[in-house]
């Protein structure tokens, strides 16, 4: 994205005698000391370079920033409440004790469900000071949520025993309606990204016309996502990315037709920025597909599948998306992760620091403020234990780096605060085509799909971290790993509505409208009441219809008490609990709501963050009560879960 914005910005900067520079790993040694000596004009720098310039250079930084008069920070939705846009926050926080003055902060998104809550994050304990300034206008919309029967049909063909007919359905759609034009075709996972670009392939090679699917994702290399990114802005020749949310943000791409999804949106605001793409130009409406497989229920089927609820949930968050709403900014959590981090990289940057100093400037002034000194003091503590070492204490009090502290401070992987996975290239001659995560064992022979394309691993070599291969006829899709959490209150609600009322909804095909149809007449089979319910082949099934915090938070808390109840989509399960004892343990918690910290203690898994093994369990439990477990209205919901498994006992 660097680059992308060097291009567009470097002319522009011209007429006014100003450079623009590039900061980031690939520019060269020569360029940044250029920029280092006339220190003037912008520079286009990420959270990790800047990180690494403190961490180098931190004498410099006054100087060289001195004459700073603003901070940009593109895509400001990408940031707020995520480990990399809290230690930009903390990184800014230092730049302005550095140079001893404010600096303007300055945020862009098309995104952003709270003006209010984006301008606290934006400038701590002063949003109500943070100016805003909100565009007017969208672009027409013409939309579809399409809808494909999971069924066992095999037609003739090669792939047939490879592929379900529905998969090669959405592909087929796919292709006739994306072949001719400049499009993004978004999936739920990397893994889906490579089964959907190698159906389109294979059906573009069968009809003998040239190439124009492409996939793109962060695991593929460089040169290949440059490559689709200018295919995409040529606009001489038709070119439809298959992709995660790699090309969701600003990265210009030129003029887009059309943007469809393959399986339901993790966010209304995800799907939102990702519309953002089509219809900027020459007043042509945005135009969105959306691509959702169900199975089929029949008298056997339960309860879940009966209710299609990836339907559901598309269908409402298309409602919330014309409505023009999206998720709100989510500013709670503690991030002790990112704070260890920031603790070695302030004491790298300075060769040593004091407590006092490092609570003052990462925590009163900086982003960590819920963290209190207590809390300070015990993470101080783990990471000073002797079988961490990441940091150690003169007789004096001053922290220093301790030994394992100093070697992660030397790694290049150091001054990114979100963890790494252990991949490993993939190589095809003396081309790199991507990158493969070894969390999934492999070995010679297996076949993946990798950059849209079929290989067969010819060999592996383990100190290398390099896997080789040769074209393949057939492959398994790779085996990425990631996740996205569960929705939001509201879009829950708005769920509720879609599956509650007798609204059509235009922009459903014929199979879509079935499929809602088929939902709403499972719906009538819960029992009514504030948390609906159903006893289905043998197990309780609660539906409360909130967000999977307050859902995962009522279900731990049940847990807490005794009671093995879990998450299933929407709902609270009890599978071989007796009734009374759920009973007892709802109403129980509906009087006395639990601690945070008592719910927290019932998640797993803790560690999800990178410098999260090095911290206690108590730190983790504490963590996760602040970013995992929401308490609001606990003891109603606990009273409805308690009502309705006293109407479910009775029966």
């Amino acid at each position: 994205m660097i680059n992308d914005q060097f291009r567009r910005l470097e002319p522009l900067f011209e007429t006014l005698n100003l450079p623009v520079h590039r900061w980031h790993g690939d520019v060269s040694a020569h360029s940044k000391a250029k920029a280092r000596q006339n220190p003037r004009g912008v520079v286009l720098i990420t959270p990790e370079s800047l990180e690494a310039l403190f961490m180098r250079r931190g004498r410099e930084v006054p100087r060289l920033f001195g004459g700073l008069q603003a901070v940009v920070i593109d895509e400001l939705h990408a940031f707020i409440g995520s480990e990399r846009g809290v230690q930009l926050t903390s990184l800014l926080t230092r730049l302005e004790v550095a140079t001893n003055r404010r600096i303007d902060r300055i945020g862009l998104s098309a995104t952003l469900g709270d003006l209010s809550l984006a301008a606290e994050a934006l400038r701590l304990g002063e949003g109500d000071k943070v100016a805003r300034i909100a565009g007017q206008g969208e672009a027409a919309l013409r939309a579809q949520i399409r809808g494909y029967w999971r069924e066992p049909i095999a037609p003739s063909g090669p792939d047939a025993a490879q592929k379900p007919y529905w998969k090669r359905a959405v592909a087929d759609h796919l292709f006739e309606t994306l072949r001719l034009g400049k499009n993004l075709a978004f999936a739920t996972s990397r893994d889906n990204v490579e089964e959907v670009a190698d159906l389109l392939r294979t059906r573009t090679e069968a009809e003998g016309l040239p190439e124009a699917f492409y996939a793109h994702h962060g695991n593929l290399s460089r040169e290949h996502r440059e490559f689709v990114e200018t295919r995409l802005k040529d606009e001489q020749r038709p070119a439809t990315a298959v992709c995660t949310s790699t090309l969701e943000l600003g990265i210009d791409i030129g003029a887009i037709d059309a943007v469809a999804q393959i399986g339901p949106p993790f966010t209304v605001s995800s799907m939102r920025q990702r519309l953002g793409r089509s219809g900027r130009r020459d007043g042509k409406p945005a135009v969105l597909r959306i691509y959702i497989d169900e199975p089929r229920a029949d008298a056997r089927s339960d309860v879940m599948d009966g209710l299609n609820l990836k339907l559901v949930q598309s269908v409402a968050m298309m409602r919330l998306l014309i409505a023009r709403w999206c998720e709100p900014p989510v500013l709670s959590g503690l991030h002790l992760s990112t704070l260890a981090h920031q603790v070695l990289a302030v004491i790298a940057e300075r060769g040593g620091a004091r407590p006092p100093m490092l609570y003052d400037l990462l925590c009163r002034r900086g982003p960590f403020r819920a963290v209190t000194t207590a809390v300070f003091a015990d993470l101080l503590r783990a990471l000073a234990r002797a079988d961490v070492a990441l940091i150690e204490q003169t007789a004096d009090g001053l922290l220093l780096l301790g030994a394992v502290g100093e070697r992660l401070a030397d790694r290049y992987d150091f001054y990114a605060v979100f963890s790494t996975p252990d991949e490993f290239r993939v190589v095809q001659g003396a081309h790199e085509i991507g990158r493969l995560s070894m969390d999934h064992p492999r070995a010679t022979g297996d076949l993946v799909l990798l950059a849209g394309r079929r290989w067969r691993i010819e060999s592996i070599d383990e100190a290398a971290k390099t896997i080789f291969v040769s074209p393949s006829a057939g492959a398994l899709p790779p085996g990425f790993s990631g996740s996205a959490g569960g929705v939001h209150d509201v879009v829950a609600k708005v769920m509720r509505d879609v599956l509650n009322d007798d609204e059509g909804a235009p922009f459903l095909d014929p199979t879509a409208a079935e499929m809602l149809a088929a939902a709403r007449q499972t719906y009538r089979h819960l029992e009514s009441g504030r948390v609906e319910w159903v006893i289905d082949q043998g197990r309780l099934l609660l539906f409360p219809w909130v967000g999977h915090r307050k859902l995962q938070t009522l279900a731990a808390a049940l847990r807490s008490e005794g009671v093995d109840a879990g998450v299933e989509d929407v709902a609270i399960q009890f599978d071989g609990v007796p009734l009374k004892d759920a009973l007892d343990a709802a109403s129980r918690l509906a009087a006395a709501p639990p601690s945070a910290i008592t719910v927290a203690a019932q998640l797993l898994p803790r560690v999800t963050e990178k410098f999260h093994p090095y911290l206690t369990d108590e730190l983790l439990i504490l963590e996760a009560a602040a970013a995992s477990v929401d308490l609001t209205d606990f003891s109603s919901l606990a009273d409805g879960a308690a009502v309705a498994i006293e109407q479910a006992r009775k029966i």
